[in-house]
């Protein structure tokens, strides 16, 4: 990997235990207190991908008692002297910024918050929105296998699901509750009795245009952060299942179909490429795990594989053509929709890899206030809070977890969950932090043009500033 590629978006094998859980009680509880959480029953709240292991300085967290239920606001001057103070100048390149109060959506700082900056992997916030907006939360994705268009012939039908495995039960991959093709097999096994299958096809027409988006770095796609974008691929398409950034396979379709060639003893030279016959026969069925919970583990883990999948989907569910423009296309219109002005947007792709992508802070900002944003009756229905369930822990996991270690971000630890992004001289923050008097804000900070290793430990310093403050 050359140097400054998504330094900060790399993301080590999670263990699984309570540490997340903890932390992620903690900012929960704590923004409940202030009047901009939700009860902590609520499904998808505390994700899906489990905890890291301990880092050697252990997360601080606050007590959960003694919150004051009407944490005081800070002031636009307050706000203005603390963040200034580590903003200015040029030290930060091209920048831009904004803190926003969640509970009235008001803006409490800015800085240049509707110039459109690279976003790097924040992008995954539009993407994610958009999803929770257009799929239903408890929904699915499913791999199906179906009859084939001629005797002894099955079809694998790619339903967009990227955490089908082929590790037996028992053994984790990166993902959240994969699907596993050893259950797909023994429901086509079942369901043909003793007929033999001799071929399979593989389908992939749910999907349209390139694998592959305008802007990608060639060394992104051969260093293991994304393969070619098809509807049907293993475990992301990584060759080794367990490792969020390693190698993947240049045609994830088609070994998949060789996968599910071995399962049912097929000659793997008998696998192409075709369509499954109209109204087939459904063989067998396999599940991912809810949107809700992949939206978490694509933000927690920064998957660029489930964003361009999710964005497809998105497509998809309104009418659109699931290629990259036409993803790209319907994320912004799903967020217009909802009333999440997108003006000053464009996105080439669904993960925030492209260097053609565009987005102005302010839309960062205005995702995660609306998903931060208390509910006025108890009828409300929250569909963006699996955004902050998602969001990485500042020292405690995902792609902050060797973040907020020493010095002048160290406050920040445990009290800042946030969204990276960083490529080529793009580094991006964007999260929710409780200040010093316990409320709740959100923040989005963008810098291009400046080399990651010098701006990211920069933008955690005003991450941490703003958890400090009190700011009155």
């Amino acid at each position: 990997m050359g140097f400054g590629r998504r330094i900060g978006d790399t993301f080590r094998v999670p263990g699984r235990g309570l540490r997340r859980t903890v932390v992620v009680l903690t900012v929960l509880v704590t923004a409940a207190a202030t009047g901009s959480a939700v009860a902590l029953t609520a499904p998808g709240l505390l994700g899906s991908a489990g905890a890291q292991e301990a880092v050697a300085m252990p997360v601080p967290v606050p007590a959960l008692g003694g919150l004051p239920t009407d944490a005081p606001l800070p002031s636009a001057a307050g706000l203005a002297t603390a963040l200034d103070a580590v903003t200015k100048g040029t030290a930060l390149g091209t920048f831009g910024g904004v803190v926003v109060d969640p509970a009235t959506g008001t803006p409490l700082w800015q800085r240049s918050s509707d110039t459109a900056l690279v976003p790097g992997s924040t992008a995954k916030l539009l993407t994610s929105a958009a999803a929770l907006l257009s799929l239903a939360g408890t929904d699915h994705l499913y791999t199906r296998v179906v009859a084939g268009p001629t005797p002894g012939s099955v079809v694998l039908v790619g339903g967009g699901d990227p955490t089908l495995t082929a590790l037996p039960a028992g053994k984790d991959s990166v993902y959240p509750q994969p699907a596993r093709l050893a259950d797909l097999a023994a429901a086509v096994k079942k369901s043909l009795g003793t007929q033999q299958v001799t071929s399979i096809v593989i389908d992939t027409s749910r999907y349209t245009g390139p694998g592959l988006a305008a802007g990608w770095d060639p060394t992104d796609v051969a260093g293991g952060f994304v393969t070619p974008i098809e509807p049907l691929m293993l475990d992301g398409g990584r060759v080794d299942p367990r490792a969020q950034d390693g190698t993947r396979v240049a045609d994830p379709a088609e070994q998949a179909g060789k996968a599910l060639a071995k399962e049912l003893d097929v000659d793997p030279s008998n696998v192409s490429a075709g369509t499954a016959p109209p109204n087939a026969k459904v063989l067998g069925t396999v599940s991912s795990a809810s949107i809700s919970d992949l939206v978490e583990h694509l933000l927690e883990t920064s998957d660029n594989v489930l964003a361009e999948i999710l964005a497809r989907e998105v497509a998809i569910a309104r009418g659109g053509e699931p290629s990259f423009t036409g993803a790209a296309a319907q994320v912004l219109a799903a967020l217009s929709q909802a009333g999440i002005d997108p003006s000053g947007a464009v996105l080439d792709d669904g993960s925030g890899l492209s260097t053609g992508d565009r987005v102005p802070p302010r839309l960062l900002g205005a995702i995660l206030a609306v998903a931060s944003t208390p509910p006025q009756s108890p009828h409300d229905t929250e569909f963006l809070r699996p955004i902050l369930g998602g969001l990485p822990v500042a020292g405690g996991d995902g792609t902050l977890e060797d973040r907020f270690g020493a010095g002048t971000s160290a406050a920040g630890r445990g009290v800042v969950r946030a969204k990276t992004g960083t490529l080529t001289g793009v580094s991006s923050l964007a999260g929710v932090v409780t200040t010093a008097d316990g409320r709740l804000l959100v923040f989005a900070f963008m810098s291009n043009g400046l080399n990651p290793a010098d701006a990211r430990p920069r933008l955690d310093t005003i991450a941490a500033t703003l958890s400090r403050c009190g700011c009155r």
